[in-house]
């Protein structure tokens, strides 16, 4: 047909989407009294720092930091929604059976239905991006419930894929029918559904559904690529169903330039000769037969143009494109067999991985942006292309990156060491100075003197006494009253005695008015006082109790650190060979893959030097014998042989 089914990327709505993985941190059972408003409170700090790096796109970071939180038991309001992503992003990196391990847990313990129902969808997506069918099939039945919006509509598109998968076209229109006439439905849902309706044999509802993407607008390049792919669809169609002059209305609408436009103008092609207009037919294959021989569509015409040339009569022409077409499909079999070495040698796939750092994190979303330069850059492009080569490609990067991550914890260890050693240094050192601080500050004999200070307050209270609680300036004037009064006691004039003693009791009466009016505030004053020093001294014994644990801890804390990185140690140099090893296999399966694509273009380009070949000795026995008619309809027929 020409045309394939859209595969959404693993996850990639997560972050538009309010109900998957987490709903950006929302509860996963939404309150009965609004149960399409969920809430995105976060309610641990620790969940939401894996959110953060979650939405950042560093995964792997992500991953660790949340797995971290749960062994220390600081994610308990998020506990069922945290494993859900930790689930997600396991399947993510290729490890089904440890994330189906989280789901069933999940289960076994009771967890919520929406959490159990987004688990089972997200395992049956990764099972079908990966290509274990039965496996998704099983995991999609174990959703019960309808899912939050927009997954329920990514739930039945995946659905759909699984049935046409399996080629039942019909079930897969009838699912997809349920959510195209919705007005949020996208152009790939309409666009699935004109597939499968094609294919289920209702050409009658599939074409129209097809036709109007055909022609809608298209604000930008994905949805101009997708017009383009369904106004292919509908040629190859047409072509199928011998109706040549709807496929060419078809194809006409295909732009020129696009990753469908190949296709495009090959099709064209059969469409005029099919109408026996070769010499139309001559005007899209000789624009495709410039373009290189890296494309499929773009090799068949390279004897489709001298099939054109024999079907006018050109039999001149037709030879020499014949010879030309063999002369090329020889160099390029010999450009293939050096990219063939290039990719065993490994060399293109370490250019790859060189070119292509990332950001230094393992991720869902990592795609190839910048290609190594190769003699043969044409063949590269048709086999990244690949989804298979793209995920093994991608496991590899994942190993890589391990791997670099494992070397960077080997060299930490070493800085690990060295800090403790200078820990324990700075220990050892601060330790005399701190205790001699310590007895320097001289706590009990300051705990002596505020309950001194406390035993004068609680006496000068119970005699409502303000004397004693006169300041440095009155306990002088108080001093001196009383030398005064002892002066006056001695002998001297009498009048001048009793003028003196009036006036020092006046004094006195008046220092003692004093303070008594000042007596209830500077009460006040001196227990709040009280209570500070309280404060303080309570303060300071916590400090005190503290250098004292910290005299008995921190040399077994820092003794339980050392045992740890003593403990890593043996776990680094276990895994790190394993995972260089795994590299070395994965590179392989990487390298497999991609000869493979191109042992497969070898074997199309050996079956068209295989026709040109017969149908330059039909020509030749054609001028021996001079028997047109049959040569002709004998080259025809074994060019037509490449037909899609």
């Amino acid at each position: 047909m020409g045309a394939t089914l859209r595969t959404f990327p693993l996850l990639q709505r997560m972050a538009l989407a309010a109900g998957c993985v987490v709903a950006l941190a929302a509860p996963l059972v939404a309150s009965a009294a609004e149960p399409d408003k969920p809430s995105h409170e976060i309610r641990d700090p620790h969940y939401g720092d894996t959110l953060f790096h979650f939405f950042q796109d560093h995964y792997f970071t992500s991953i660790t930091s949340l797995m971290v939180s749960q062994k220390q038991e600081r994610v308990e309001h998020h506990a069922d929604e945290a494993e859900v992503l930790r689930g997600g992003m396991l399947l993510s990196y290729g490890m089904p059976r440890q994330a189906g391990e989280i789901f069933a847990q999940l289960i076994e313990r009771g967890a919520a239905p929406p959490v159990r129902d987004r688990a089972w969808y997200f395992l049956a997506k990764v099972r079908y991006q990966r290509g274990y069918l039965a496996e998704a099939e099983e995991a999609f039945a174990r959703v019960e419930h309808p899912l939050p919006s927009p997954l329920e509509d990514d739930r039945i598109l995946l659905g759909a894929n699984l049935l046409m998968a399996r080629a039942d076209y019909a079930g897969a229109a009838t699912a997809l029918a349920a959510i195209e006439k919705k007005s949020a439905a996208t152009r790939y849902v309409r666009f699935n559904l004109g597939i499968a309706l094609i294919r289920a044999g209702d050409p009658g509802r599939g074409i129209p559904i097809l036709d109007e993407l055909g022609k809608a607008g298209a604000e930008n390049e994905e949805f101009r690529s997708l017009r383009d792919r369904a106004n292919v669809a509908l040629g190859f169609a047409a072509l199928a169903d011998n109706h040549p002059q709807a496929a060419r209305t078809f194809l006409e609408r295909v732009r020129l330039k696009g990753q469908q436009s190949n296709k495009a103008l090959l099709g064209f092609g059969w469409a005029a000769a099919s109408l026996k207009d070769p010499k139309l037919a001559l005007v899209p294959w000789l624009e495709l037969s410039q373009r290189g021989l890296g494309d499929s569509a773009a090799l068949e015409s390279q004897i489709a143009v001298p099939y054109a040339y024999a079907e006018l009569g050109a039999y001149g022409q037709s030879l020499s494109r014949y010879n030309e077409a063999i002369g090329a499909f020889e160099r390029e079999n010999a450009a293939l067999d050096e990219s063939i070495a290039a990719i065993r040698s490994g060399r293109v796939v370490e250019a790859l991985i060189d070119r292509n750092p990332g950001d230094g994190e393992m991720g869902w979303f990592f795609a190839l942006r910048d290609l190594p330069q190769l003699p043969h850059p044409d063949h590269l492009s048709q086999v990244l292309a690949q989804h298979e080569f793209q995920e093994a490609f991608k496991n590899y990067r994942d190993l890589r990156f391990l791997s670099k991550n494992l070397a960077e914890w080997k060299d930490k260890l070493g800085v690990f060491d060295d800090m403790l050693a200078t820990r324990r240094k700075a220990y050892a050192e601060r330790l005399p100075a701190v205790r001699e601080r310590a007895s320097e500050i001289g706590l009990e004999a300051l705990t002596k003197r505020r309950d001194r200070v406390a035993a004068d307050i609680d006496a000068g209270e119970t005699a409502a006494d303000g004397v004693v609680f006169a300041d440095t300036k009155e306990h002088a004037l108080l001093e001196r009253l009383a030398g005064v009064m002892e002066a006056l006691k001695l002998p001297g004039d009498e009048a001048e005695m009793v003028l003196l003693k009036d006036r020092a009791r006046l004094a006195g009466g008046a220092l003692t008015w004093q303070l008594a009016q000042a007596y209830t505030g500077r009460i006040w004053d001196a227990k709040k006082e009280l209570v500070t020093i309280d404060e303080q001294f309570a303060q300071a014994r916590r400090r005190d109790a503290a250098l004292a644990e910290a005299q008995r801890e921190e040399p077994a804390r820092i003794e339980r650190f050392s045992v740890r990185i003593a403990a890593i140690d043996p776990l680094l140099q276990t895994m790190m060979p394993k995972v260089a090893a795994l590299s070395r296999q994965q590179q392989g399966v990487v390298q497999d893959i991609a000869v493979a694509e191109l042992t497969q273009q070898k074997e199309r380009l050996a079956a068209y030097a295989t026709q040109a070949r017969f149908a330059v000795a039909q020509l030749y026995d054609r001028a021996n014998t001079g028997s047109a008619g049959s040569g002709n309809a004998n080259r025809k027929e074994s060019v037509s042989a490449a037909r899609p």
